[in-house]
């Protein structure tokens, strides 16, 4: 607990003066929520707690006032908006990205999203796994193997996203999404309460309301398939339009392109997107400074990660910005509420210790995860220990 307490205390010199003020300076306006549907507790636009329009409510009311996060982030974006300050940071250039998986969205039950995705259409799906070719099998098993004893496979990373790319190889965008969506109502194994569509952080969906509040534009960077994210984030609570989501890529082509060159097709009026069978990038680690500056061209100022897989992104956007920056990190240590793990929030503790980035307590800075009606099951296997998404 010694590197826990250490990292908590580092944190809070982050806070700087105008602290005392901000105590009182807990109030945000909610803005009119869009409507979503599909998500039957959480159907209203992006805030983490239903509010009428224009009614004010507490800043991060699901964050205990003693967590040094909130009241860092609290203080940052007082210093950035007020524009006779010296921090001040004009609106076009106030970006935050964020990690999904262990960051905004459940990580592992017992596995990631997109790696049960794919278990499921390769070996459960009665439409596809007579279909599904030897390699997808021997991938899907192995993330079996790994959901039941937590087996770490070198290279899994890379084989799953081959192995998505060529399992929904010539769905067109809307039957890949449609397929998301039925996927996301298969129960949580892990919960009570809760389908595999609803696993948002709350806490966190509170963060992306504050910072919309506070005229930032939000990008999700993830490890997980592009177009799988964009599924998630479909009917969901976190309503990010889908050119604000980057994730890992395979390739689109044309319906009628088949195995010719995209420089030598031209695209008909009866052509559409099908996803090509080709995996082309995993968005993890320094891939995702390097995607962040083609998609997004700029340095954000903010960065929300869980995992060392986020750790690039997080030296990229604090060390040389022209504008105040700061790195927040998920600690997985709660293990009553999720499926924590004490070695990886020590290792991320650490790492926060070490780089000056904010460590986020799930077990002491959130009075909910889920929020009301869901609870944790039997501990199930830590899948993926290893993994670094």
């Amino acid at each position: 607990m010694n590197r826990i307490n250490k990292s908590l205390a580092a944190a809070t010199v982050v806070l700087g003066v105008g602290f005392a003020a901000l105590l009182t300076h807990t109030l945000t306006e909610v803005p009119e929520a869009p409507s979503c549907s599909g998500i039957p507790e959480l159907q209203a636009g992006s805030s983490a707690v239903s509010a009428a329009p224009g009614v004010k409510r507490e800043a991060l009311s699901l964050w205990t006032n003693e967590a040094p996060a909130k009241k860092a982030l609290l203080e940052y974006l007082e210093a950035i908006t007020e524009k006779s300050g010296t921090d001040y940071i004009p609106e076009q250039d106030r970006i935050a990205v964020f990690d999904l998986d262990g960051t905004l969205f459940c990580e592992t039950d017992p596995n990631y999203f997109d790696y049960m995705l794919l278990k499921y259409r390769v070996l459960d799906d009665p439409d596809y796994r007579d279909r599904a070719s030897e390699f997808e099998r021997k991938v899907a098993l192995k993330i079996q193997e790994q959901n039941e004893t937590g087996k770490a496979f070198p290279g899994l990373e890379t084989e799953h996203g081959q192995a998505v790319a060529s399992a929904f190889r010539g769905l067109t965008m809307e039957q890949f999404d449609a397929y998301i969506q039925e996927f996301k109502k298969q129960p949580m194994p892990g919960y009570d309460g809760m389908l595999r569509g609803q696993g948002f952080y709350r806490p966190m969906l509170e963060i992306v309301d504050l910072l919309h509040d506070n005229g930032f534009t939000v990008y999700v960077v993830s490890g997980t398939d592009r177009f799988i994210v964009r599924g998630i984030l479909h009917n969901s609570p976190l309503a990010l339009p889908d050119r604000l989501i980057i994730g890992s890529d395979e390739n689109l082509i044309a319906s009628g392109q088949g195995e010719t060159a995209g420089l030598s097709y031209t695209m008909t009026r009866d052509d559409s997107l099908v996803l090509g069978g080709e995996f082309l990038i995993k968005n993890l680690k320094m891939n995702k400074v390097t995607v962040i500056m083609q998609e997004i061209g700029q340095k954000p100022v903010l960065a929300f990660g869980n995992s060392t897989g986020d750790s690039s992104m997080a030296q990229f956007v604090t060390s040389g910005n022209k504008y105040r920056s700061l790195a927040f990190m998920l600690a997985a240590d709660d293990l009553v509420r999720e499926n924590g793990s004490m070695a990886k929030a020590e290792k991320m503790y650490d790492l926060c210790h070490q780089f000056s980035w904010i460590p986020i307590s799930m077990k002491s800075d959130w009075k909910t995860i889920y929020g009301d009606g869901v609870t944790r099951k039997v501990p199930v296997a830590a899948a993926g220990e290893q993994s670094s998404k």
